[in-house]
């Protein structure tokens, strides 16, 4: 009589990640395929234990783009210095920003993302032909557990992308948010640069408005949203981020009060306002005059998606005689340089080779 066969083993992690990503339909997939329960690569033990919410009533700052430009530049300069991070009002008006923008392009990426599944498929895909990409999870095959949420990223500078590639549903709301929000960043890169007590265009001569990446992130209904996270807390690298995001919520701030305690702060959707914050390069490029701060997505208990659309700014010139760093102008003895000049491609390449959730890419940086 022949023994029972032992049972097959399970699979490892990398073959599930490996059997998820080549289904496709990312985690919308999941979503559509009637899952009850989060796998197991989207789990992540404790994920909300890092620290207490912030008391009710505190919220990030304002800053109001019709008032008289020193005010608006002196107030963008505090926020950016106390919080990294602010609501911008008013944009619509001090800038000719049509008023259904952004609305118009968040509701053409959830149309996307609520394709057919055969429909979504055909542009699933890791690498970037023509500066387009769309998956699930950026870092998927590298962090510790997969984040619920998936992703078109496109390559707006120094390289314009094909808008061949770009999904034909949201092609042409894409396009127009990115002229819009590139304006709203040449405006934010002048107040910011006058708070330094520069010339309104030295951060724009350094040629932070040329390398653009914007990421349209969708964050499905999840069946058990205490086990997952939408975005882990993390830094964003560059100089500048616009970010325009849906009625739904779930955005937090990590803020540090003068006795080195720490608590998150929920971004709660403001109508009409973007949020703003600034990345690591700029932390860098004012010496730390400016704060980067960790910043996270939880998943809501909505039963509604939530979508929103974050752009990128990042220097253009990226040669290898090109170099960043505190800018000279901010410099003296009593402002020693704290940290190292780069190229970009070192500092890139140090963002790569990291996971979303390390925090080592300003400290690899440091004097």
């Amino acid at each position: 009589m022949a023994s029972p066969s032992a049972p097959a083993p399970p699979p490892d992690r990398a073959a599930l990640l490996k059997a998820f990503d080549e289904a496709r339909t990312g985690v919308r997939g999941l979503v559509e395929s009637g899952v009850s329960s989060v796998p197991e690569l989207f789990v992540h033990p404790d994920p909300y234990a890092s620290a207490p919410l912030a008391p009710p009533g505190v919220s990030i700052p304002v800053v109001d783009l019709s008032l008289p430009a020193p005010l608006a530049a002196a107030a963008a300069a505090e926020a950016a210095r106390t919080w990294g991070f602010f609501h911008l009002v008013n944009h619509h008006q001090a800038l000719g920003v049509p008023e259904d923008y952004p609305d118009r392009a968040l509701a053409a990426v959830r149309a996307f993302n609520e394709l057919p599944a055969a429909e979504r498929a055909a542009h699933y895909g890791r690498a970037m032909p023509g500066g387009v990409s769309y998956s699930s999870n950026v870092d998927l095959f590298r962090a510790p557990a997969a984040s619920w949420r998936d992703t078109i990223q496109i390559g707006f500078g120094p390289q314009r992308p094909d808008p061949a590639r770009i999904p034909a549903i949201c092609r042409d709301e894409i396009l127009e948010w990115d002229a819009h929000a590139t304006a709203v960043g040449r405006a934010l890169l002048e107040l910011l640069s006058e708070g330094l007590g520069l010339g309104p265009s030295r951060l724009e001569e350094a040629s932070c408005l040329e390398g653009k990446v914007m990421v349209c992130h969708y964050y499905p209904v999840c069946p058990e949203p205490e086990r997952t996270m939408g975005l882990v807390s993390h830094t964003d690298p560059g100089v500048l981020t616009v970010l325009a995001q849906d009625g739904i919520g779930g955005l937090q701030v990590k803020q540090t009060d003068d006795d080195g305690g720490s608590y998150w702060v929920d971004v709660k959707p403001v109508p009409g306002a973007l949020v703003i914050n600034v990345g690591d390069l700029l932390q860098i490029m004012s010496n730390d005059k400016y704060k980067s701060v960790d910043h996270r997505v939880i998943m809501n208990t909505r039963e509604e998606a939530r979508v929103s659309i974050a752009i990128f700014f990042n220097p253009g010139k990226r040669g290898d005689s090109v170099f960043y760093g505190p800018l000279p102008e901010l410099l003296s003895s009593d402002n020693p340089p704290k940290y190292r000049d780069f190229t970009m491609s070192e500092f890139l390449g140090a963002f790569f080779k990291r996971d979303l959730a390390s925090k080592a890419l300003v400290d690899h940086f440091k004097l």
